[in-house]
């Protein structure tokens, strides 16, 4: 399969994935809004895909949050062939993916350092010219 081709079905299947996940257990005690599907890694082949998800807060229950995705994984599966037509349903599995925790320990990090600012850079030798 070609790789742009990998590429676009990995995306629809990101998109669907998380439609899904909304769906399914909006109306149950499992925190939706809280579940963002950040990526979607298909084999070549189109038998696995390995669905990488970020959770927003309940640091104590992830790796519960992620059980309960696997243990669901067969539903989403189902509803997922559904609306996704492909030679292939993968199997999912789910993983947690902290690189948006670590992108904002990051920024926080770098906000707290005091790095002076840069002066403006004298702009005279363009005299005449307008910023419209």
């Amino acid at each position: 399969m070609s790789s742009t081709r990998i590429i676009r079905v990995n995306e629809l299947l990101k998109r669907e994935i998380a439609a899904d996940i909304h769906r399914l257990f909006s109306n149950t005690d499992f925190d939706t809004g809280a579940v963002t599907v950040t990526r979607v890694e298909t084999a070549p082949n189109l038998r696995d895909a390995a669905v990488y998800v970020s959770i927003f807060g309940h640091e104590e229950d992830r790796a519960g949050m992620i059980r309960f995705l696997n243990g669901h994984r067969k539903e989403i599966q189902h509803r997922m062939s559904r609306h996704v037509i492909i030679k292939y349903t993968p199997r999912l599995h789910f993983k947690l993916d902290a690189s948006l925790e670590d992108g904002d320990r990051v920024l926080g990090i770098l906000s707290e350092l005091d790095i002076p600012e840069e002066p403006e850079k004298d702009n005279s030798h363009f005299e005449g010219f307008d910023d419209a």
